[in-house]
C-alpha cells in the first residue's frame, strides 16, 4: 500500500510536515517521496505541475489519485486507511466537531505566525512600515491568546481536542514548532510551548523533523520580540 505513495515535499513547510505526520500515523512508511528545494523552486518544475498546476507541494499521489492541498492529503489518508495505524477523526459528533474546528482554525496561527515570522522575507524593504509590523505582531499575540485558552480548558497533558492525539494536533503541531525556532518567548505561550515539548519526541514527529533543521536546529530570531 505504501509503496504506492508518492509525496512531493519541502522540508520545514508545515503544510507539507503534517502531511507527512499523518503518513507515519496510519503506518504508511515506505511511501515514495521526492524533497524539493525551495530556493531552487523545484516545485514549479514540470514534473511537480504534470500533478498541480499551482506548482505547489505537498502534492500527493497514491496510485491514480492525486491530491494537492495538505488538509485534503491528510482527509484522505485518514479516510482510505480508517482501520490502520492511529485514528485521527474520532466517531463521536461532538468530539469530531472540535477535532474539524481545530484543525481549520491553524490556518489563522500559521498566517498570523509568518506575517511576523517572515514579514522581511515577504515584503519588499521599501514597503516596509514599523506601523505594520507592529500591527501583525499584535495579532499575532491576540491569537496566541485564543490558543492559550483552548490548550487550559483542555487541561494539563491533553491534546488540543482532548485526551487523544487526533488530526488537529497533527496539523497545529508543523506551526507550534516555528514558535521556539524562532525563539519566542516562553512567557508568551507557556502553555503551547508545554504542548510542543509534549508532542516534539512523538515517534511520528520525529520520523518526519525538518531535515534542514536537525542541521540548524535554531532558526532566526524572528519572534524574539513579541
Amino acid at each position: 500500500m505504501a509503496q504506492d505513495i508518492m509525496l512531493y515535499w519541502g522540508s520545514g513547510s508545515p503544510p507539507c510536515w503534517k502531511v507527512m505526520i499523518a503518513l507515519e500515523e496510519k503506518q504508511l512508511q515506505g511511501y515514495k517521496h521526492k524533497l524539493l528545494s525551495f530556493d531552487k523552486k523545484e516545485h514549479k518544475g514540470e514534473e511537480v505541475k504534470a500533478l498541480n498546476p499551482r506548482g505547489q507541494v505537498p502534492t500527493l499521489k497514491h496510485g491514480d489519485i492525486v491530491v494537492n492541498e495538505s488538509f485534503a492529503a491528510c482527509l484522505y489518508l485518514e479516510n482510505t486507511f480508517k482501520s490502520q495505524g492511529t485514528r485521527l477523526i474520532p466517531d463521536d459528533p461532538a468530539e469530531q466537531a472540535l477535532v474539524y474546528q481545530r484543525m481549520f482554525e491553524t490556518e489563522n496561527l500559521q498566517k498570523k505566525m509568518y506575517e511576523v515570522a517572515f514579514y522581511e522575507h515577504y515584503i519588499p524593504k521599501e514597503e516596509r512600515l514599523e506601523s505594520a509590523l507592529k500591527r501583525n505582531k499584535e495579532n499575532l499575540i491576540a491569537e496566541l491568546k485564543l490558543w492559550e485558552g483552548y490548550l487550559e480548558k483542555t487541561g494539563k497533558g491533553s491534546f488540543l481536542a482532548g485526551k487523544n492525539f487526533s488530526m488537529a494536533d497533527v496539523v497545529a503541531f508543523p506551526i507550534v514548532a516555528y514558535f521556539p525556532r524562532f525563539h519566542c518567548p516562553k512567557e508568551r505561550c507557556p502553555r503551547l510551548m508545554e504542548y510542543y515539548e509534549m508532542l516534539k519526541d512523538r515517534p511520528s514527529i520525529k520520523a518526519s523533523w525538518p531535515p534542514h533543521w536537525l542541521e540548524k536546529p535554531e532558526g532566526p530570531d524572528t519572534l524574539k520580540n513579541l
